[in-house]
């Protein structure tokens, strides 16, 4: 998967912003003004290819234990966040885009009951 097509992928999705809070290459992908995944664009560009992406921690322990590409998250809390290797790992596109989707509605169910209603509204 290119940057674009996981650019596209996590855009996509309702409620979703990019935004780059921390610097000028950490793209940050948001749900409702909360983080669900972010990327270094210059790590893209030396061929380091990761995403960051929030977990349930049991299910990011066994995804770990499970794949080579999948590690603790770089940089973040490592109870629940996952970095993943994109391309050159073990995870496929469509196990990734199911990471993406975990980690999207893992954040939107953390989002007050009002905030959910306006998310279904959009």
């Amino acid at each position: 998967m290119h940057i674009e097509q996981l650019r596209d992928f996590c855009i996509t999705k309702k409620g979703v912003t990019e935004h780059f809070p921390f610097d000028e290459v950490t793209l940050v992908f948001k749900v409702m003004n909360k983080m669900f995944a972010l990327s270094g664009l210059d790590k893209w560009e030396r061929g380091e290819e990761t995403i960051n992406l929030k977990c349930n921690p049991e299910k990011a322990l066994e995804l770990r234990a499970a794949f080579e590409g999948i590690n603790p998250g770089f940089h973040m809390n490592k109870k629940h966040w996952n970095t993943i290797t994109v391309n050159t790992s073990d995870v496929s596109d469509k196990m990734l885009q199911e990471l993406i989707n975990h980690s999207y509605d893992l954040v939107v169910s953390g989002l007050p009951k009002k905030v959910q209603q306006e998310l279904a509204n959009l």
